[in-house]
């Protein structure tokens, strides 16, 4: 079973490809891609977190703008006659997680450094036809 946990909107969610969830409202038009912030992936028995993260990649489509249930807020104090009644709706985005995964093992951490050109000797320096 593959699955991360991301953050996104102040709050950690848990999920895999192919999931649909309501978040925070993010500021991305219907229809376009967004990357999530990993901060854990399991892939059966391997986990990957701390600075194995930067290998990690979760991207997920945005399907459209929500408000969430209208809460209802109520202030009381008996024997004062004070009452108070408002309501909230929160602004949300429902997405869903397109790919989840690592990126390929020759990446940015496993690359190997470009030889560098050796410096030309004294002797070489000399028949250059100066």
């Amino acid at each position: 079973m593959t699955y991360a946990i991301i953050k996104t909107g102040g709050k950690q969610y848990r999920v895999e490809q192919g999931q649909s969830l309501l978040v925070e409202r993010l500021p991305v038009a219907d229809g376009e891609s967004v990357d999530l912030e990993p901060l854990l992936y399991v892939d059966g028995s391997d986990v990957v977190d701390g600075e194995g993260l930067s290998r990690v990649s979760v991207a997920a489509r945005v399907v459209g703008h929500e408000r969430g249930p209208k809460l209802r807020v109520v202030k009381f104090k008996p024997k004062r006659g004070y009452k108070r009644r408002t309501g909230h709706r929160q602004n949300l985005t429902r997405i869903e997680v397109t790919s989840l995964g690592l990126a390929s093992s020759g990446g940015r951490g496993s690359r190997e450094p470009a030889p560098v050109a050796a410096d030309p000797t004294p002797a070489e320096e000399a028949t250059d036809g100066s």
